[in-house]
């Protein structure tokens, strides 16, 4: 059973061992500033046994060989233990990273038993194999598990990154390495405790929480086959360095500063409840937030008068409260963040239209007012950097070219909303956004369409049956005929 307190022991080769060595990792509740728990801060020793349980499961184990009908029945466990312990999940993320309750059950845990189904949905569909035939000869194309996976998982949507990279690893038949965020671990216990009960076999799936300079040790080791990274862009850009000596596959999903484009005939009945949603999500610490609301400046003066009025309507306050909607940015090291980039914004001249310091009455926790900036300008480094806060900024445009230019000035190219009253006037403007994904007048694309970004936001795609992509190798046999024919009929 996961709890509050020490914890001593790390997730290896199918049971609890103990730790290494005697370091620990705090897991600090930015609401209260207190420590939840102490876990143990995964040494090289750790990384190598986790590894070695990974590589031995995946060499001899059972798992790879297994049919997938099998691995899929073994991950319907783990959906419904997950189902089954729901609202614990829930609560833990909300305590170990400040996620308001209300999207903790939603976002997070719904969110990831929803991604779990999809990928049960999706496997049986995925083109494991198939039989090409031509007159230059007949090949049986395979797509065969990579390996062992080291899958780096970050604080702001731990459990739903865990399934986006977990699950689609291991139906393919690989074995995982988990490398969960220093600041976000208690929920990795917790689906240690679910993986136990599923028949999982050893090995398969092991769990080692580690500061950078072990991180770095996982994703460059001999052993690991493919690396899976979630996080900000220039750990990304570290993570790809060190891969690329080796030639080892990787897969980086990173950073965003995705645009909002709001056209003259929007309807901002269905703008302003999008932005709330998916612009301040999670204290505004999500990488595919909009954060550049591109307007129209026939409409700005209106919108910036309805956003005004919603973020100051705003509830800040304990996640634990099913009526927050705001609560605190994860450490006082984002805080200090976030409040740096609201200070540029003022230096460079952007106009604070509502927020931009800490809200009243909090005499602890790591709280930033919701905050709106005006007058900004496309190469201010608050409308170009990734703030990963409460802060969104408001840029006008003219004509569509020029909304189309603004949103595509960025390194970034992870999300993006189009916003029209004319739905396929949207899909004609959203086509020409160079972005991963686009969302039309709020719309979201589900988890059986893959997401990932371009340009600075990342390498590879995740989810749909895409996401299958990142954990098999293409294989190709050539056949006789008379075996092309057998293997034909069989599919």
């Amino acid at each position: 059973m996961v709890r509050q307190g020490n914890y001593s022991q790390l997730y290896i080769g199918g049971t609890w061992v103990d730790a290494a060595a005697d370091d620990t990792l705090d897991v600090v509740s930015p609401f209260t500033e207190e420590v939840l728990a102490r876990v143990p801060a995964g040494s090289r020793p750790d990384v190598d046994r986790a590894v070695a349980a990974a590589r031995e499961a995946f060499d001899h184990g059972p798992w790879p060989r297994m049919p997938l009908t099998e691995r899929m029945t073994v991950l319907r466990r783990l959906a419904a233990a997950l189902a089954e312990r729901h609202d614990e999940m829930a609560t833990l993320i909300s305590q170990e990273m400040g996620c308001p309750i209300s999207l903790s059950h939603t976002m997070q845990t719904t969110g990831a038993q929803l991604l779990l189904d999809s990928f049960l949905d999706l496997a049986p569909r995925y083109e494991w194999s198939t039989v090409r035939r031509s007159d230059t000869g007949n090949g049986l194309v395979t797509r065969e598990p990579v390996g062992v996976v080291a899958a780096v998982v970050p604080w702001n949507a731990p459990l739903l990154v865990t399934m986006l990279k977990a699950v689609p690893a291991l139906l393919a038949g690989c074995t995982v390495v988990l490398k969960p965020s220093p600041e976000a671990t208690l929920d990795s216990y917790l689906f240690a405790d679910l993986l136990k009960d599923t028949g999982l076999p050893d090995g398969v799936v092991n769990i080692v929480p580690a500061d950078r300079e072990v991180s770095e040790y996982l994703v460059t080791h001999r052993d690991v086959d493919k690396v899976s990274f979630t996080g900000s862009t220039a750990a990304g850009r570290r993570i790809a360095a060190l891969c690329g000596q080796d030639l080892r596959r990787v897969t980086l999903e990173l950073g965003g500063k995705s645009a909002a484009v709001v056209l003259d005939d929007a309807d901002l009945d269905v703008v302003v409840p999008s932005i709330q949603a998916l612009s301040l999500r999670n204290n505004g610490q999500a990488c595919s937030n909009k954060t550049r609301i591109v307007v129209a400046r026939s409409r700005q003066a209106e919108l910036l008068d309805r956003m005004s009025e919603m973020v100051t309507s705003l509830s800040v306050g304990d996640p634990a409260d099913p009526a927050t909607h705001v609560g605190p940015v994860v450490s006082a090291a984002q805080r200090e963040r976030v409040e740096g980039y609201i200070e540029v914004g003022r230096q460079e001249g952007a106009k604070v239209l509502v927020g931009g310091g800490r809200p009243a009455g909090f005499d602890r926790g790591w709280f930033v007012e919701p905050t709106v900036f005006t007058d900004v300008e496309p190469s201010m480094r608050i409308a170009q950097e990734e703030i990963f806060g409460p802060v969104l900024t408001v840029l006008a445009f003219d004509g569509e070219d020029e909304a189309v230019a603004v949103a595509n000035d960025s390194d970034y190219g992870l999300n993006g909303s189009v916003f029209t009253a004319d739905p396929e006037h949207a899909l004609a403007v959203a086509r020409r956004i160079r972005t991963g994904t686009v969302e039309l007048n709020g719309n979201g694309v589900g988890f059986h369409a893959p997401i990932g970004g371009f340009k600075c936001s990342g390498i590879g795609r995740e989810a749909g049956l895409e996401g299958f992509d990142a954990y098999v190798e293409l294989k190709s046999y050539g056949l006789p005929a008379s075996l092309a024919d057998t293997l034909s009929r069989q599919s």
